[in-house]
C-alpha cells in the first residue's frame, strides 16, 4: 500500500559548512529569537529558505519566497549544496533525554520519499485538522523553490520491528554525520545505497498504512502542489518528483517514542470565579486537592499532585487544574478524576469512542465548555486558551497572574493516536507534540524530475 523510494538528496557540503551551523528545527517551531539566531550562526543556515524575514517593501517581485528561490540557486551554484550521485535512503536517529525525566531514548527511523496519496484512498491518514494560512505560506514557498527541506514525520505499524532491525545494523557503523542541537539532542545520519538494504525496506513497507505524525500543513501543501503540477502537466505522470515527498518513517512501536503533553493555559474568561466553576463539573468529576501555605508546602504538595496525576493507581481519568493563589495567600493543586458513574457515550453522543477516550477530549469538552463556557469556536481562534509544553512553565504564567487557570494533561498515548487516525477520526487541536522534532536541511528533496525505481 505504501510506495517509498529511494532520492538523491541535496545535501550541505560538509567540507564548506559545519552542519550544526546550518540546520534548523521544524518551520512552525521557530521562534523570532530563533529566527535571529540561525540568521546570525551563518549565512548559510537554512533559515534564509524555510522562514525568511520579511521587509516593509516587499513586493510580488521581492519578498521571502523569491529570495528564497534565488539563495537556493545561488548556494547550488556556489557548491554549498550539493545533490547525492547516488539515490539513497537515509537512516536516521535521535537520542534524547525525555523533557522532564532522567530518561534517555534512541528513536530511529528513515528518510525516504513517498507516494503522496489523497486521504480517501485510505493509505495515508491524518490525525488533526489543518487551517488555511499555515498552507498558503508554505505552497508559495513550494513553488518558488521547488524543494522540501522539512521532514514530514510518518508512522507505520511493525510490531515484529523487521525494519527497525535493519536499520540498526545500519546504525552500527561509524556515523558519517552527527550534530547536536539546541536541545541537547544528538542526530545522526547514514545515506544507504545499497540496493539490497532498500528493496529489502520497500518490500517491508508495501504493506504497510502511513499515519500522520507531525507535518499534517505541509502534507497537505504537497497534494495541493501536486495537483497543480499535474494541471500544468495535463496528465498524471506516476514517476515524476511531484507526485512524491520527503519523509521520515518511524514504526509506533518504536521504544524511541515520546508524545509530550500539551498543557492549557486559560485566560480572559469574564467573572471567572473557581468555586462555581468546581461545582459547575461536580456531576462529571471528583476532585482532590493538594493546598499549601509556605514554600516548603508547596513543593511536597506539588510532588504528592504530580505524583497522583500521572499515576494509574487510582484506575480514573485525570486532569490536574491549578488556579493559583485563590485568596491572595493560600494555594492549592487539583486533580480532576472523572467520575466512575458518568456515561460518557450519553454525554458525548457525537464523538467515537475512542475520541472519548482522550483526556484532552475531556478536556475540552467537559471542564473548557461546560466548566468554563468555552466553545471549540472560542479554542480554535485561542481567544481564551494558549498552550504550553512545560507544566512548571504553565504553573507560572498562573503565578504570574498571565492566566487564570492552567489545565494540566497526561500525554496521549500512541495506539490513541493511530486507532483515531485509522478510524477516519482527528484529535482536538494539539493534542500531540512527538519529541524530539525532525531537523530541517539534513536532507533536502529537489522536486525536478522523476524518482529513482
Amino acid at each position: 500500500m505504501a510506495e517509498i523510494h529511494p532520492f538523491r538528496a541535496l545535501r550541505y557540503d560538509t567540507n564548506r559548512v559545519k552542519l550544526g551551523d546550518v540546520v534548523t528545527q521544524p518551520y512552525d517551531k521557530i521562534t523570532a529569537a530563533m529566527q535571529g539566531r540561525y540568521y546570525a550562526t551563518s549565512p548559510y543556515n537554512l533559515i534564509a529558505i524555510e522562514k525568511g524575514i520579511s521587509h516593509a517593501d516587499d513586493s510580488s517581485e521581492n519578498n521571502v519566497y523569491t529570495r528564497a528561490g534565488e539563495k537556493i540557486k545561488e548556494w547550488i551554484a556556489q557548491g554549498i549544496l550539493a545533490q547525492d550521485p547516488e539515490p539513497a535512503m537515509y537512516v536516521y536517529s535521535q537520542e534524547y533525554l525525555v523533557p522532564g525525566t532522567h530518561t534517555r531514548k534512541v528513536r530511529i527511523g528513515f528518510v525516504a520519499l513517498g507516494r503522496l496519496e489523497d486521504y480517501n484512498a485510505k493509505i495515508v491518514f491524518p490525525h488533526e485538522r489543518t487551517l488555511s494560512a499555515p498552507k498558503a505560506d508554505r505552497i508559495e514557498l513550494l513553488r518558488h523553490t521547488h524543494l522540501q527541506a522539512g521532514q514530514l514525520f510518518m508512522l507505520y505499524d511493525d510490531a515484529p520491528r523487521q525494519i527497525d532491525i535493519y536499520l540498526e545494523e545500519i546504525a552500527r557503523i561509524p556515523t558519517p554525520f552527527e550534530i547536536h542541537d539546541e536541545f541537547g539532542v544528538k542526530h545522526r545520519l547514514w545515506p544507504v545505497t545499497d540496493v539490497a538494504f532498500i528493496r529489502r525496506v520497500q518490500t517491508a513497507m508495501a504493506n504497510k498504512e502511513i499515519i500522520i505524525a507531525d507535518g499534517h500543513h505541509r502534507y497537505e501543501t504537497a497534494l495541493n502542489f501536486r495537483n497543480e503540477c499535474r494541471a500544468q502537466l495535463g496528465r498524471i505522470d506516476p514517476l515524476a518528483a511531484h507526485e512524491f515527498a520527503m519523509m521520515t518513517f518511524i514504526n509506533s512501536h518504536s521504544r524511541g517514542l515520546t508524545i509530550l503533553p500539551t498543557h492549557r493555559l486559560v485566560r480572559c474568561v469574564s467573572n471567572f470565579d473557581f468555586e462555581k466553576f468546581r461545582k459547575a463539573l461536580a456531576r462529571f468529576f471528583d476532585w482532590y486537592s493538594y493546598p499549601f501555605l509556605t514554600v516548603e508546602e508547596r513543593v511536597t504538595s506539588y510532588s504528592e499532585f504530580r505524583k497522583d496525576l500521572g499515576s494509574q493507581n487510582h484506575g480514573r481519568r485525570a486532569i490536574g487544574i491549578y488556579p493559583g493563589a485563590i485568596d491572595g495567600s493560600a494555594g492549592a493543586f487539583y486533580l480532576f478524576l472523572l467520575r466512575r458513574d458518568v456515561d460518557l457515550e450519553t454525554v458525548l453522543p457525537d464523538l467515537s469512542e475512542a475520541q472519548r477516550s482522550l483526556d484532552v477530549v475531556l478536556l475540552h469538552r467537559l471542564i473548557l465548555e461546560k466548566g468554563l463556557g468555552i466553545t471549540a469556536e472560542a479554542v480554535v481562534a485561542e481567544s481564551n486558551i494558549s498552550y504550553e509544553r512545560e507544566i512548571d512553565t504553565a504553573i507560572a504564567a498562573v503565578d504570574r497572574g498571565d492566566a487564570q487557570l492552567a489545565c494540566l494533561l497526561n500525554p496521549v498515548r500512541v495506539q490513541q493516536v493511530i486507532e483515531i487516525a485509522l478510524g477516519g477520526d482527528v484529535l482536538p487541536q494539539k493534542s500531540t507534540d512527538f519529541y524530539p522534532k525532525l531537523l530541517s536541511g539534513l536532507a533536502i528533496y529537489s522536486i525536478e524530475g522523476k524518482v529513482y525505481q
